[in-house]
């Protein structure tokens, strides 16, 4: 499909109400007076801004004033074109798609937004979404899909469990593009994994992939699947730590229509549409323990009801979990059932932290430089031997993860088609906090020979905590902007931010 890089951009303040015209220094202002008022439903008041998406401009129209009424900011627009042009201009929380467009499908454009602006969630709505329909919408990567005539009680829940998920990892820098398949690796605890790897996905036994964070769990789970019998049917995901226990229950099991406000049809939950393949249960130590009572029983007798349901519906699905927990400690607390542990801990597959295997990170780096060369038409580029001696000299608290941010950003800023000692020492010198990312304070900074974070300033010159770390801010916002050429999307991820922080922050210090 041929991307719109090059397309006009069109502000379309006449389809934004006066409240929410970004062009306005007091925009800001004027949301947050219209937020501060309880919705219709019953719920939370809404908080986020909506891309909607629809050929039928008149359903398009009376979509943006419902969701108006529901305090959020909305602009409509009637084709994929202007929808890739509005997101290139400023940054939406959720996409709302009709799968028929006129000039794209909504499948197309869905992938097409999930590429270029990752940090927006897409929700796919199909006049009558059957599940076979919701199925390949979660499959390639929408975040929940509706059914048209849109409903106001659906439409809210659906945008409130979205927006509270997005809000959870606001922060977190977008996961870049790997290759499918496993990351290449010397290490002998990496390879006695992989081998476990094979062995247990001929099998059905439960998975439970455990390491910590930045290790690769979601590709060893896809991975699993890939190479088990059930790699025709659908791989299924859901992150237990990015919802609140009631919607969880209800993204894990469905409901019935009437179930609870806004359940005004019978939804499948992830566990039924999973049906016949794999269920990845994403973070599981962070379950509930009521809510950990009802998987154990799936997991025993696969079978569950629906949230508002007394019948009981049998399933075929293999479950593989992952975790970063001490599960061990929090059964010994009463945090964990035990039952539900030994259950789970069948096939127990562990993955070693970055820095237990250190010539990892050579053959790591060389695979992502040449990945993210060919990515941004650079396939030619290379790491020296000097430039790879430094990475494996670096902690990578943030495991494979960070390294392989960190080797995109070296590809994606280098011009000599060769990249150096210079170049990763100059790029480790720029690592500077960004304070208003959560977990910055317990996040180890990368080992330079400058302190990460430190202002370089007379002694005498020192003020206040707060002015000494909004200044560092502000060198930080212009830094990455000089590095990325004026390109915000590009500047949000050196900063490891969404478009959303960078704008706020880029106003707040009087940058736009």
């Amino acid at each position: 499909m041929t991307t719109l890089e090059n397309a006009t951009k069109r502000s379309n303040l006449a389809d934004t109400s006066p409240a929410l015209d970004y062009g306005r220094a007091d925009w800001r202002s004027a949301l947050s007076h219209s937020l501060n008022r309880m919705g219709s439903t019953g719920m939370a008041q809404l908080t986020g801004t909506v891309l909607v998406v629809d050929s039928d401009t008149e359903a398009g129209g009376r979509l943006k004033d419902l969701l108006m009424g529901e305090g959020l900011g909305v602009r409509a627009v009637g084709s994929g074109k202007e929808a890739l042009e509005s997101l290139e201009s400023r940054p939406f929380d959720v996409l709302i798609v009709d799968r028929t467009l006129s000039d794209l499908r909504g499948a197309e454009l869905m992938g097409e937004v999930l590429e270029r602006f990752p940090e927006t969630a897409v929700v796919l709505a199909a006049a009558g979404a059957s599940a076979p329909e919701a199925v390949e919408a979660l499959r390639a990567g929408a975040a929940d899909f509706v059914q048209k005539p849109y409903d106001r009680d659906e439409l809210v829940f659906v945008l409130q469990k979205v927006l509270e998920a997005a809000a959870r990892h606001v922060e977190d820098p977008p996961a870049a593009a790997v290759p499918s398949g496993l990351l290449p690796s010397s290490s002998p605890a990496m390879i006695e994994a992989m081998a476990l790897l094979d062995r247990a996905a001929s099998g059905t036994a439960l998975v439970l992939v455990r390491g910590e964070s930045g290790t690769g769990k979601e590709l060893v789970a896809r991975a699993i699947h890939d190479k088990s019998p059930r790699a025709g049917k659908a791989f299924v995901k859901i992150d237990c730590a990015s919802l609140p226990e009631t919607l969880l229950e209800s993204e894990l099991f469905g409901h019935e229509k009437g179930a609870f406000t806004g359940a005004v049809a019978k939804k499948p939950g992830r566990v039924e549409l999973a049906d016949g393949g794999t269920l990845f249960l994403d973070e599981i130590g962070e379950l509930t323990l009521p809510l950990q009572a009802k998987l154990l029983r799936l997991l025993q007798d696969r079978e569950f009801e629906r949230l508002g349901s007394t019948k009981t519906t049998k399933v075929d699905v293999r479950v593989v979990a992952a975790t970063h927990r001490d599960l061990e400690t929090m059964v010994e607390r009463g945090t964990f059932r035990q039952d539900l542990f030994y259950r789970l801990n069948v096939v127990p597959l562990w993955l070693p932290p970055l820095r237990t295997r250190r010539d990892d990170i050579e053959l790591l780096a060389q695979h992502f430089c040449k990945t993210f060369g060919r990515a941004n038409g650079k396939s030619g580029i290379g790491l020296d031997q000097a430039a790879l001696r430094a990475l494996r000299g670096q902690r990578w608290p943030g495991n494979v993860r960070q390294l392989q941010n960190f080797v995109e950003r070296l590809v994606v800023l280098n011009e000599s088609g060769q990249i150096t000692e210079a170049d990763v020492r100059a790029e480790l010198g720029k690592q500077v906090r960004f304070v208003t990312q959560p977990g910055s304070g317990t996040m180890a900074p990368l080992r330079s020979g400058t302190q990460a974070g430190a202002v370089e300033r007379p002694a005498s010159m020192v003020g206040p905590l707060s002015a000494e770390l909004h200044a560092a801010e502000k060198k930080a916002l212009e830094r990455a902007l000089r590095q990325a050429k004026g390109n915000r999307s590009l500047a949000a991820r050196l900063l490891g931010v969404g478009r959303s922080t960078l704008y706020a922050k880029l106003e707040e210090h009087g940058l736009l």
